[in-house]
């Protein structure tokens, strides 16, 4: 018999909630309760402007697409796959990602966190606009994929879903509906709420442990995320970090919102491998 996941270490799921939490709070007083913070993002959607008209576009075309009916579209696809598996338990598990991570940041977004004036802008750059719903969405119907697919179609999964929930994090940005502090917060949030359903799972002895061969084109697939996230990371620093020392505050606003698309990329990256990093062998 396989060992259950809950008798050999449960208390990752916790710790990942928990700490999704912290990163989201964190990410929240820097960009938005701090003048530096709130400036340098409100430069990189003024950058956002100088971007190619093509990439706008496909930017609000992949945006666009997500819907009431597509996210209701997802929803039931992920139950569908519980339901075929006879696995209710997972089911439950990765409806309640998608929907409570909406349920999360738009109590969030819309009536709990305010967004303090500490420089002047006008116009949609006053309101509040973190966390953002649309990386949650995407984020969470990965998370809720992985939850649900069986073990040996999750590679397959990854391939497809991946790239398009990074993507869409990015996407935000160059169309201008949210800034980099939006997708980092949703990112950890949805990572923290996936966590908590996995916990749920493990606590029911719903998980096992994957005692099978390691699978070749999976693991190359990760590491290659892996190097793509920590370009992304390594891009976004320097883009930010040297124009910023140099010109300070005033620092050239393509270059900051191109160093903002990196390191959201980066931040979706992260949130995913770390999930996936938890599920590693865990079926």
């Amino acid at each position: 018999m396989p060992a259950r996941l809950q008798h050999v270490n449960s208390r990752r799921w916790p710790a990942v909630a928990a700490s999704g939490f912290v990163v989201a709070a964190v990410v929240y007083v820097l960009a938005v309760l701090t003048r530096a913070g709130q400036t340098i993002e409100n430069a990189a959607l003024r950058g956002a402007d100088q971007d190619d008209v093509s990439e706008t576009d496909a930017a609000w075309q992949a945006l666009g697409e997500i819907t009431v009916y597509s996210l209701a579209a997802a929803v039931v696809a992920v139950a569908l796959v519980g339901v075929l598996r006879r696995r209710w338990d997972l089911a439950i598990a990765a409806v309640g990602v998608i929907v409570a991570g909406q349920a999360v940041v738009q109590v969030l977004k819309r009536f709990v966190l305010p967004r303090p004036a500490l420089v002047e802008v006008t116009g949609d750059y006053a309101h509040n606009s973190l966390p953002s719903g649309h990386t949650t969405i995407a984020m969470t119907v990965l998370f809720a994929a992985v939850i649900v697919v069986p073990y040996r179609w999750r590679g397959v999964m990854l391939f497809f879903v991946l790239p398009w929930a990074v993507g869409i994090g990015q996407y935000t940005l160059t169309a201008k509906w949210h800034r980099l502090s939006d997708t980092l917060a949703a990112d950890a949030i949805a990572l923290s709420v996936a966590a908590l359903a996995s916990w749920w799972l493990a606590r029911r002895g719903a998980l096992e442990r994957y005692e099978g061969p390691s699978r070749k084109p999976r693991s190359v697939l990760v590491v290659f995320w892996a190097f793509a996230g920590l370009v992304s990371l390594a891009l976004g620093l320097f883009l930010w970090v040297v124009p910023l020392s140099r010109e300070g505050l005033g620092a050239d606003e393509w270059v900051i919102y191109l160093g903002g698309g990196s390191l959201a990329s980066a931040g979706s990256l992260a949130a995913a491998l770390v999930f996936l990093a938890c599920w590693r062998r865990v079926h």
